[in-house]
């Protein structure tokens, strides 16, 4: 069974996110924002891609991602997925031999900058980069689901 372990940061240092290139524009929208179980529909850059996740701790969840054609993508984030919708640009830095995933949030959570890195345990080191700041992994408030949540609630 497939699984994604995150762990998620806040950056204390943003100097550098002028200099980053190659970002990929991502909208996503939720079918389900269950706590434990969420069901995402997202585009990013040119493709699509529907995902469920489950949770099993609040670093690790199944994880089963599936792209879809980009038009049906573009139907069910307008006419079925809760809104707000999220827009983002993600870049990916590579630093201290891991895959950094920087999203730079825009529209309605626009001022929001999370670093995410996907790791192969729990317990995996991380020699964090001088950017890195507060870790949120366990603060809710920053999983998009949650963001989408609270808006939807308003």
């Amino acid at each position: 069974m497939p699984l994604e372990i995150e762990r998620k940061y806040l950056i204390k240092d943003c100097s550098f996110l002028n200099t980053l290139k190659d970002g990929v524009k991502i909208i996503q929208g939720y079918i389900s924002l269950d706590e434990n179980r969420i069901v995402r529909v997202r585009t990013k850059g040119e493709k699509a891609f529907v995902t469920i996740k489950s949770k099993m701790t609040q670093v690790t969840r199944h994880e089963f991602e599936y792209e879809i054609p980009y038009a049906e993508a573009l139907d069910i984030l307008n006419n079925i997925c809760l809104k707000p919708l999220i827009y983002k640009t993600r870049y990916k830095v590579f630093e201290n031999n891991l895959t950094w995933e920087i999203d730079i949030f825009e529209e309605l959570f626009k001022g929001i900058v999370i670093a995410e890195v996907e790791l192969e345990a729990e317990n995996t080191h991380i020699n964090l980069p001088a950017w890195i700041g507060q870790e949120v992994t366990n603060d809710k408030r920053y999983y998009n689901a949650e963001m989408v949540k609270k808006k939807c609630l308003k």
